[in-house]
């Protein structure tokens, strides 16, 4: 009944709880920063329309910190979180969380590890002090770390047998070999078998300290008191010293090469195209998002009027820039029926050209803008959201004008800057192809696209 009435109250924080609309701007609600001694970073911010209380833990312990040939340790670490604690075994932590109708989730992206919960107002110590038991006193029982691993083996054979899971895995891969930002988040069936208990507590000891911790916290409290409750809560947790992690960026590959992953039962082939993007901050990234919005950002974008709209050749087709610590990956990613592959990338690839060639009008620019700012709100529109943003802001080394001055400069963009963004940012000449599929009917007909093809069975280990 507790969780329900939490579910439900989340529904109604979509509308009441939402940012008043603005035409001329939008700001983020003040919210007040600090320290605790050991090192450990706080985000409040008050929101009272509900009685939820939303925590967002980011963590600097992600899968960068992944020692080569462990990939998988950030993420199993994360997840094993709140398996047992010094104090609750697994069962224990889910009946405590049950019991208050409580939400408590842990994941890794690319650059960190998160722990995000989010309790009613009246439970919110019960969640803190949930929270931090799964932060400072994790005991990753022997029993739980065998069965997630056993877990993951299944899941990736699964997501091989759904070709679309695992193709910005072979993409990320293929496209940054050596670097940090090939490895599979959540492993793979060369590195979950080498993943240990051991491990996993080293993993902890090494990068879960207070020092690289933001916990941004948002909705139905009196900050003043919630420091305080945090304070007593995280403020034993022993500082230490982190193990430093550098993030180089990955140099555009140049030319063209492509990967073809042998499927031999699929009856569609699913590709993407693409090149090294752009980090978080990049100070193009608004100009960016508006011109990815006409590219391929959106149902009426120009890849899905020609892909799908237009020539049913597929179902969907976009692209994105995924911006993360150092240079995140961009890329289109589509599929299509084998029988039309070679129609489906010719068309892909006609649409960048075009985009390059003809560039975009004002028409268009102006209808990117709106869209931006229709809805750009509803990803702040509940507590939840908020703390994350808040937590992602700090992580990246962000502040509010991120979002304050978001309008101002989109409307400042120019056709001009649109022109600069697509001929900088917007690879034509440059292609990275990863393309799964029945090799023995499309194997000559991807070759042309690319001087240089290497083919591997989605049957091998790895991506």
């Amino acid at each position: 009944m507790k969780r329900f009435l939490l579910m439900a109250l989340m529904v109604a924080a979509t509308s009441s709880n939402a940012l008043p609309a603005q035409t001329s701007g939008l700001k983020l609600p003040p919210y007040h920063k600090l320290k605790l001694a050991n090192g450990m970073t706080l985000l409040l911010m008050e929101r009272h329309q509900l009685p939820l209380v939303s925590f967002q833990a980011v963590v600097n312990a992600g899968p960068l910190q992944d020692p080569p040939g462990q990939e998988g340790l950030a993420s199993l670490t994360a997840e094993l979180l709140r398996k047992g604690t010094k104090t609750r075994t697994a069962e224990q932590f889910s009946s405590a969380l049950d019991f208050v109708g409580g939400l408590f989730n842990t994941s890794a992206a690319a650059d960190y590890a998160t722990i995000s919960a989010e309790f009613m107002k009246k439970d919110a110590g019960t969640g803190a002090d949930l929270l931090a038991d799964a932060l400072l006193d994790p005991t990753f029982p022997q029993e739980e770390v065998v069965k997630l691993i056993q877990q993951r083996r299944d899941g990736i054979k699964a997501a091989k047998d759904q070709a679309l899971a695992v193709l910005p895995l072979y993409f990320n891969a293929y496209l940054y070999g050596p670097h940090p930002y090939a490895r599979p988040s959540n492993g793979d069936e060369k590195s979950l078998p080498t993943l240990t208990r051991d491990a996993v507590v080293k993993f902890y000891q090494a990068y879960y300290t207070p020092g690289n911790t933001i916990l941004a916290v948002v909705g139905d409290f009196d900050s003043s008191e919630m420091e305080k409750m945090l304070s007593q809560k995280f403020g034993p947790w022993p500082p230490q010293p982190a193990t430093a992690i550098s993030v180089p960026d990955q140099a555009d590959v140049q030319g063209k090469r492509l990967l073809l992953v042998d499927k031999p039962d699929a009856t569609q082939t699913y590709y993407c195209i693409g090149n090294i993007g752009i980090a978080r901050t990049n100070p193009d990234r608004v100009y960016i998002q508006v011109v990815n919005t006409l590219f391929g950002g959106r149902f009426t974008s120009m890849l899905n009027t020609e892909l799908r709209i237009k020539s049913g050749l597929t179902y969907g087709a976009s692209s994105r820039f995924d911006q993360r610590k150092a240079r995140g990956p961009f890329l289109i990613s589509t599929y299509t029926r084998t029988a039309t592959t070679e129609k489906a990338m010719d068309v892909t690839l006609q649409v960048i050209q075009a985009l390059h060639e003809k560039g975009v009008t004002q028409e268009a620019l102006d209808s990117a803008k709106n869209y931006i700012k229709g809805q750009f709100p509803r990803t702040l529109e509940t507590s939840r959201q908020l703390a994350a943003q808040l937590a992602q802001l700090e992580f990246y080394g962000l502040d509010q004008s991120e979002i304050d001055d978001l309008y101002p400069r989109i409307d400042a963009m120019t056709l001009a800057d649109a022109q600069r963004v697509i001929q900088q940012y917007f690879p034509v000449q440059n292609l990275v192809f990863v393309v799964i599929g029945k090799a023995s009917e499309i194997g000559p007909v991807v070759r042309k696209y690319a001087p240089q093809m290497d083919t591997r069975a989605i049957t091998e280990a790895g991506y």
